[in-house]
């Protein structure tokens, strides 16, 4: 099967925008399996949260380690072939508790070992500067009439 050339019929500053458009064209029976959203200049944002400590860099670790934990307990525990659900849940809580004391020093111990050079929480994401709906070449025509309409009403709604 021979990949379908696409072309851009809108562009939008947020995603939202640009899922709006979709969700209009879906609600006119367009065949939205032709098209997608596609993000452009992408950056990475790296949202800072707050400053890093023992404490934090423990709890973090323990919350890390806490739920692989139980999760390992709680599969050993399936395995006890007399009592498999008091032994899952005992084994999920003690693999929980492991899990956590375990978490915990090795966050701690990879925060000592980082020296201060990190001494901040923060989360990265990547966010894109604009959003284009693009649609297969076939049906690009249709689509960017349909988008007009969804502009044309949106523009009427704001003025009314």
């Amino acid at each position: 099967m021979q990949e379908q050339s696409t072309r851009p019929v809108a562009s939008y500053a947020t995603y939202a925008e640009a899922e709006r458009a979709v969700d209009h064209l879906s609600d006119r029976g367009f065949p939205v399996e032709k098209v997608a959203i596609v993000g452009h200049d992408v950056h990475l944002v790296e949202q800072v949260v707050g400053r890093m400590d023992y404490g934090k860099a423990a709890l973090q670790g323990a919350a890390a380690g806490a739920v692989p934990g139980a999760l390992i307990g709680w599969i050993f525990g399936l395995l006890d072939w007399l009592d498999p659900v008091v032994a899952g849940l005992l084994l999920a809580l003690y693999g929980l508790i492991f899990g956590a004391i375990v978490g915990a020093l090795l966050g701690t111990l990879l925060y000592s070992l980082q020296g201060g050079r990190r001494d901040f929480a923060s989360f990265s994401v990547m966010q894109p500067s604009r959003y284009e709906v693009v649609v297969e070449e076939d049906v690009a025509d249709e689509a960017a009439h349909l988008i007009a309409g969804l502009r044309e009403g949106a523009s009427g709604g704001k003025a009314a």
